[in-house]
């Protein structure tokens, strides 16, 4: 079983930066990730790092966000900059043993970004 907490959430003005945090409790899987839901949306991949260091994002995301992982695999990140209207959403982390079953393996709570205009 993998438990996962996101943190870092926050309300902040479009142009501005924030860092979300994944806390990882359990057993290492192969591949990590980022979603977000806004509401009346599909939740949508933002950004995956597999146990290679290898990452995958979103186009509307390339430049703006970075994946990463701490030394020790046990805090995952999303550091977004530019951020952008747009950008407002439930953001969620996810953990499974392949970057492609990450919409059916473990997920944290989510942590709420909110960029205002």
């Amino acid at each position: 079983q993998v438990h996962l907490g996101e943190s870092g959430g926050g309300s902040v003005q479009a142009g501005g930066s924030l860092r979300l945090s994944c806390g990882i409790f359990g057993y290492t899987t192969h591949c990590l990730g980022w979603f977000r839901q806004a509401p009346g949306k599909e939740r949508e991949e933002v950004a995956t790092i597999d146990s290679y260091g290898s990452t995958r994002y979103a186009d509307s995301e390339k430049g703006r966000f970075t994946i990463s992982q701490d030394n020790r695999k046990s805090t995952l990140y999303l550091q977004m900059n530019s951020l952008k209207p747009e950008d407002t959403a439930m953001y969620y982390c996810a953990a499974a043993g392949a970057c492609g079953s990450l919409r059916t393996g473990f997920w944290g709570q989510g942590t709420q970004v909110t960029v205002s205009s």
